[in-house]
């Protein structure tokens, strides 16, 4: 079974941009997105993942919380562009920065449109438990706030919470 543990938090400052080792530009959609779990139809979200040349489709358990099933499986590139384009409602774009600290790989979302303003941090553990580095820079932890899941990002962008949303 695929499980996936991670921590996602917002940045309190740029001082990771020096630290980048590479970039990458990533569009997503949801096959079952969070219209669907959110009226109990699903349990998962099922996601269509392109990347450069290269495309996922990717499971993921609709639970609360750092540790969730996850299952990712590459498919070829034109199906991804298919259903993206006629399949998914909504795609959701981002810049990932793969920054590494202190022995840890900080994945940093700089979210692109409607989320355009929103960057996060995502950090995979090898169990819930572990210890992980805190630079300056990184800020408040968001890991149990569903509308940080990048699936609720396209039902409700980051351009359209409210200021009290973004402070709490």
């Amino acid at each position: 079974m695929g499980i996936e543990i991670e921590r996602k938090f917002l940045l309190s400052g740029d001082g990771w941009r020096g630290l980048v080792e590479r970039s990458e530009t990533i569009a997503q959609g949801y096959l079952v997105d969070a219209g669907a779990i959110a009226a109990g139809h699903a349990k998962s979200s099922v996601r269509v993942r392109r990347s450069g040349e290269l495309a996922w489709l990717n499971i993921k358990s609709a639970t609360l919380g750092i540790e969730r099933q996850e299952y990712e499986y590459p498919i070829p590139l034109d199906d991804a562009e298919r259903m993206l384009a006629d399949l998914c409602d909504g795609l959701l774009e981002k810049h990932r920065h793969h920054v590494m600290f202190e022995g840890a790989h900080f994945e940093i979302d700089e979210f692109l449109g409607a989320n355009a303003g929103l960057v996060v941090a995502e950090l995979e553990l090898p169990s819930a438990g572990a210890d992980y580095p805190r630079p300056d820079w990184l800020g408040r932890e968001v890991s149990h706030q569903v509308r940080y899941f990048n699936v609720n990002l396209i039902a409700r962008p980051y351009t359209q919470w409210t200021a009290d949303e973004r402070e709490s």
